[in-house]
């Protein structure tokens, strides 16, 4: 057997165990660096880092990514923490602002913290978190490398879903936090994300495969547009295992778009 046949095994062997990881069962087509937009179908825009940069990086200056830590830190501590806006401020044991990168390329949006999250204070750390970390890393990244947060930054009693109040009053967080970050892609994981940022009633079965833009603005067509893939919450996928080969298909048009390669 010559170095030529094994090189391609190698290769293959490694993919496999990297869909493993997020138990992905099917390999999906490639998407050949092509987004869909509604009915639109356009060439990827480059978004390659440069030779040497950590995946989830943007060469910014750094004062320019000082700047956005400490506009970040600024919103938690003046806004976010002390927040009364609606009564999730009663049964909270802490706000979960979200962590990650300042700069990031990609942002990962959820819904709410749920019990590990308000007992540390931290995004994503239970079980969905820990499968979350999983289709990070598959992506050839680390946590510290994008920012993950939720629409709310109260817990809701029970995990119950976050009402339609709950989330008017909390969501200018959520924009806030996009507007200093500028991420190049958002992913909305489940319904409360999706809809939040896409300003619709469509379920997450017809919005995901494909790009959506996101205006800063509020807006559509005025100032420049934030791709949103939306895809799946991690806990709907511990439920439904099934759904993984689908949420990984959404992370790999990510990928596609961010110029990552696969681990």
């Amino acid at each position: 057997m010559n170095d030529r046949t094994q090189l391609p095994r190698a290769a293959l062997r490694q993919q496999l165990l990297t869909d493993r990881l997020i138990g992905v069962r099917s390999v999906p087509l490639p998407s050949f660096g092509l987004r869909v937009l509604g009915s639109r179908v356009s060439t990827a825009r480059p978004g390659a880092p440069q030779a040497g940069s950590a995946p989830g990086a943007r060469r910014a200056d750094a004062a320019v990514v000082a700047e956005k830590a400490a506009r970040l830190r600024a919103l938690d501590e003046s806004q976010v923490r002390g927040c009364t806006k609606c009564g999730l401020c009663k049964t909270r044991t802490t706000t979960v602002f979200g962590q990650g990168s300042a700069d990031a390329r990609l942002v990962f949006v959820g819904e709410a913290p749920g019990f590990e999250e308000d007992r540390q204070g931290l995004a994503f750390v239970g079980r969905a978190g820990q499968l979350l970390t999983k289709m990070i890393v598959a992506m050839g990244l680390a946590r510290d490398d994008v920012f993950i947060c939720n629409v709310l930054k109260c817990r809701p009693p029970n995990n119950r879903d976050p009402s339609a109040d709950e989330i008017l009053s909390c969501s200018p967080y959520l924009l806030e936090q996009l507007g200093i970050i500028q991420p190049e892609v958002i992913v909305a994981l489940g319904s409360p994300a999706s809809k939040t940022l896409l300003s619709t009633a469509s379920s997450v079965g017809k919005l995901r495969g494909r790009f959506h833009d996101y205006y800063p603005s509020g807006i559509a067509g005025v100032g420049a547009a934030i791709l949103v893939m939306p895809t799946y919450h991690p806990a709907y996928l511990l439920r439904n295992p099934a759904e993984k080969g689908k949420a990984w298909e959404d992370l790999q048009m990510v990928m596609t778009h961010l110029g990552l390669k696969r681990p």
